[in-house]
């Protein structure tokens, strides 16, 4: 197993060990922006749910969207290898996923289902499609420079 493959595949081991110890219960749709801010949305027969403290976050946010890459060749063109992955064990599914991207490009043809250029530094992942828990999304790209990819927004639910 790759180092961090081995490494992400441990963070959510302990992850899924440390939650399993809290009571999991209501679900609500989340959606978080680029500037921080967040709009929920509560199933009514929930919304009483919300005055409960958990030990671990009982929704997915951005920070359980976890973004990596590194250098994968050095001979011609240099590569780099993207790993995007959804570390959230609440049951969510984050879909339409946007990252910030600049103006990404790659000498190699990267699958427009995996990560597809929309516009200047905007960047959908898996076609807009829901990320299930521990899901990676995995592509490489071909540019004489490593392109800064970070979270824009998403939708949780």
């Amino acid at each position: 197993m790759r180092p961090v493959a081995f490494v992400l595949f441990s963070l959510f081991i302990v992850i899924i060990i440390v939650c399993s110890i809290q009571f999991q219960s209501g679900k609500s749709c989340e959606i978080f922006h680029e500037d921080g801010n967040r709009t929920t949305v509560i199933e009514p027969g929930k919304a009483y749910l919300k005055h409960r403290k958990f030990l671990i976050h009982d929704f997915c946010s951005n920070r359980d969207i976890s973004i990596s890459q590194s250098m994968y060749s050095t001979s011609g063109i240099p590569q780099y290898i993207v790993q995007i992955v959804n570390t959230c064990i609440s049951g969510c599914a984050p879909s339409k996923i946007h990252l910030h991207c600049g103006w990404f490009a790659s000498a190699k043809l990267v699958n427009p289902r995996t990560f597809r250029r929309l516009s200047y530094d905007d960047c959908l992942v898996n076609g807009g499609k829901p990320l299930r828990t521990g899901q990676i999304i995995r592509f490489t790209y071909s540019n004489s420079f490593m392109y800064p990819l970070s979270f824009k927004s998403a939708k949780f639910c």
